[in-house]
């Protein structure tokens, strides 16, 4: 059901547009419905998990000592990815009157018991979030270091001073930012707090006035009440206005036997921002100078470097086959005994490769891989993956990378028939190519599962999502694969345009191993998504929001074409010192990337996620890390792995030897 939700919405979302595109004036695809508000109406804000980036372990928000809705604990829908992400969204205490400034007491905890002390002195040490949702939209708080205003959202579950005692944060001062709206015919699409769009059209006239929340922003304070006081009152009863205190004699200490009294107060403020616009604050991310660069450098330096390397060796080779063409038959039979480089090669270059199959195997995943990043930053790019739909953009990376299991059995399937010249034993290399690289993530992400539970964080996948990723991957994705294979072998085989001679011929030593070539040469396609890595990972880890979707395509445009370049230009260089096993080489050459991808993450593990704490969050990170360069390695490989044997296939087709 969390993986059908998402999609039906899309199908629902097309069709609607589809049919009504004649009487439509505009439409709203990214983020939640628009949702607007009378005055004194009552909205309840969420809560997600807690959240640290100084361990990366995510935890319930009510497994601390918070004051709970009266009406119980109820937890809301949540689509696969939100529940592969950790995200645990459930329903608070906290409710706000439209246009209605007040100050509301919440409740009063028991004595703190020195178990509820010791947690929470761990996780306000830990550096912990709260991360609260209102009309979808994260809490924000603004704070200023070295005089520059710094944005984070949620706030801190408290703070430690100089004496190192632990204070909590009992009050919020809550600033809702509201527009004033008044509808001139909208008609709004949705079916939950994750709709997805809004659209305007001329023939509806009726007008749905009211007000809409554009911003949320939070200020936590610390203050000591006056337990006694307090519990006279009752839940959302108004109180005297409370300020912030700056001694740490007025603050709530963290100690056994405190009773906590936890309030907040909320001010409305109209606004100018519109409701389309309201992501923007959140989705604002500095550093477009430094991605242009990044790009223009990329741009300038490797298309020169390649395009210099392309022109000299495809004039080389087009003259060499000129002058070849231009000789009569005895002058070529004389040629063909003084032949050298690649051309010496012309028998063995087709030979089969060491460990055919796991070839094909790698090379279907890589389609598979490779497509579903294609398509998901595509549709990213145009704003159809916003984060405003929280686990949006994973589930419908899982959903398409599902579906492009036909793709990838087709191409493993394929190639083996290639290789072999012989369509038996397809269905082990369909098998295979649907277990490799979803067998490899299963076991990682089951090890590091096992750590998560052990530690009793919310993102520990559970006992019923891994019967979910089972039943998808077994019932959706091997039988998609094994459909891909049993077309490719109805699919007409490629034919090699030379034979290849019985006995290998010798492949000269050389003075240094192929091999160093081969990994040296990843470092290109690796100067081209550098920068961006370090966004992402910005993002993943330092819980910023990623939205340069723009900018990614672009830097995946250049990857592709960079190594394919990159391959081509070492398959060449391999076969003109006469070395015909270029298979593996032309895969590695731009596959060896994701070693400098993993590399770079333990960099930044260690110079830029200095904060993160324990074994357990070094573990995770470098696990999830591990996933991602592998993944890199396939897609980044197949690239150039396609190009060398259509770069091949293609010169040696134009030599006449027999």
């Amino acid at each position: 059901m969390a993986l059908s939700k998402p999609f039906l919405k899309w199908v629902f979302l097309f069709l609607v547009i589809l049919f009504a595109h004649t009487a439509c004036n505009a439409f709203y695809l990214p983020g939640s419905y628009m949702h607007t508000y009378s005055p004194r109406d009552s909205i309840f804000a969420k809560v997600n998990s807690l959240t640290s980036i100084e361990t990366e372990l995510p935890f319930n928000y009510y497994s601390l000592p918070y004051c709970q809705p009266p009406e119980g604990i109820k937890k809301s829908a949540e689509n696969l990815g939100e529940l592969l992400m950790g995200d645990q969204i459930d329903n608070s205490p906290y409710r706000f009157r439209m246009n209605v400034n007040e100050t509301v007491y919440l409740c009063t905890t028991p004595p703190l018991k020195e178990n509820e002390v010791k947690l929470l002195k761990q996780r306000t040490r830990d550096l912990y979030q709260v991360n609260m949702i209102l009309d979808n939209l994260p809490a924000m708080r603004f704070s200023r270091q070295n005089d520059v205003s710094i944005q984070w959202t949620g706030y801190p579950v408290g703070f430690t001073q100089n004496n190192n005692e632990d204070y909590i944060i009992n009050h919020l001062k809550f600033k809702v930012l509201v527009h004033e709206y008044e509808g001139s015919g909208v008609e709004i699409i949705g079916t939950g707090e994750e709709g997805m769009g809004v659209i305007s059209t001329d023939a509806d006239k009726k007008k749905a006035s009211g007000f809409e929340i554009v911003g949320f922003e939070v200020i936590p304070c610390s203050v000591k009440h006056d337990p006694e006081a307090m519990l006279k009152h009752k839940m959302y009863d108004n109180i005297d206005p409370v300020t912030c205190p700056s001694e740490l004699d007025k603050s709530q200490i963290i100690r056994e036997q405190e009773k906590v009294s936890f309030t907040y107060d909320v001010e409305f403020v109209k606004s100018d921002i519109r409701w389309p616009s309201r992501w923007d604050a959140y989705l604002k991310m500095d550093g477009a100078r430094v991605h242009w660069f990044s790009i223009l450098n990329s741009v300038m330096v490797i298309f020169f470097l390649a395009g210099i390397v392309f022109v000299i060796f495809l004039r080389t080779v087009r003259r060499d086959l000129t002058r070849y063409e231009e000789l009569d038959k005895e002058s070529q039979a004389q040629m063909n005994e003084e032949l050298s480089g690649w051309k010496l090669v012309v028998g063995d270059v087709f030979r089969e490769p060491n460990c055919p199959k796991l070839l094909c195997v790698m090379v279907g995943d890589g389609v598979q891989i490779l497509g579903m990043a294609i398509v998901t930053i595509v549709f990213a790019a145009f704003g159809f993956l916003s984060p405003a739909s929280r686990g949006m953009l994973l589930t419908g990376m899982i959903v398409l990378y599902l579906f492009l299991g036909i793709a990838a059995g087709y191409v493993g399937v394929r190639l083996w028939r290639t290789l072999k010249g012989t369509s038996e034993g397809w269905k082990s290399v369909s098998w295979s190519v649907a277990c490799f690289f979803s067998g490899i993530v299963f076991a990682i992400l089951t090890a590091l599962n096992f750590i998560l539970w052990g530690s009793k964080s919310t993102g520990a996948i559970p006992i019923s999502l891994y019967f979910l990723l089972l039943f998808l991957w077994f019932c959706v994705s091997v039988p998609l694969t094994l459909l891909g294979g049993l077309l490719g072998t109805r699919a007409e085989a490629i034919q090699y345009p030379v034979r290849t001679n019985q006995i290998p011929r010798e492949i000269p030593a050389r003075k240094y191993p192929s091999w160093l070539l081969v990994l040296g040469a990843g470092t290109l396609p690796f100067g081209t998504l550098f920068i961006e890595l370090f966004f992402i990972l910005t993002s993943i880890w330092l819980g910023r929001f990623y939205y340069v979707f723009g900018f990614l395509l672009i830097v995946l445009l250049l990857l592709v074409i960079v190594c394919a370049e990159v391959s081509v230009v070492l398959t060449y260089m391999h076969l003109c010192v006469e070395d015909w096993q270029w298979w593996w080489k032309a895969f590695f050459a731009s596959g060896s990337v994701a070693l400098y991808v993993f590399l770079y993450s333990i960099n930044y593990l260690v110079f830029d996620l200095k904060s993160l704490s324990g074994p357990v969050s070094a573990i995770l990170y470098l696990g999830y890390s591990l996933i991602m360069a592998f993944a890199i390695m396939l897609a980044t490989g197949t690239i150039g792995f396609l190009m060398s044997f259509y770069f091949v296939h293609y010169l040696f087709s134009s030599v006449k030897i027999d």
